[in-house]
């Protein structure tokens, strides 16, 4: 699917909430090493108080992030808000290994969430995922996410 594809039809509420995914350039496995996993995960912070928003639910798998997202009451798009996280981290990352080159592929997918949808059936769902992956046993054995809800 094209960045175009994905682009149709996205608009942006405030105080919306949004199902978000975004993978790794060509799937590489990043965050299969703790080091850069901390540091993605030290951006997402820095990303709420920059744009006042909230990663209700959130888990970084060593390809891909899956992520529930509240905006805030700024005008801020949700373009933006992804964008300055994708982008922050590969410049943190890169800096940091000495990487060059892309860190994320350009696109992400999201859906708006609809107000009857059960929120902590969502963000079990998301962090979830290393289970399903079968990275892990227990969640609790699995240090890269988080949720408000559980």
């Amino acid at each position: 699917m094209s960045w175009n594809d994905l682009k149709k039809g996205r608009f942006t509420q405030p105080q919306g909430e949004y199902f978000i995914t975004f993978n790794t350039h060509d799937r590489e496995l990043v965050f299969n090493s703790f080091e850069p996993a901390c540091l993605f995960c030290r951006q997402i912070a820095i990303n709420e108080q920059q744009y006042q928003c909230t990663w209700l639910a959130w888990v970084l798998m060593p390809d891909h992030f899956h992520g529930l997202l509240r905006l805030g009451d700024a005008e801020d798009k949700l373009s933006v808000v992804v964008g300055a996280l994708k982008g922050a981290s590969a410049r943190v990352i890169n800096k940091q290994f000495g990487r060059k080159g892309r860190l994320w592929q350009p696109a992400f997918y999201d859906r708006a969430l609809r107000a009857e949808e059960n929120r902590i059936s969502i963000a079990r769902y998301i962090v979830a995922n290393p289970l399903r992956k079968q990275l892990v046993r227990h969640i609790k054995d699995y240090p890269f996410w988080n949720a408000v809800y559980l």
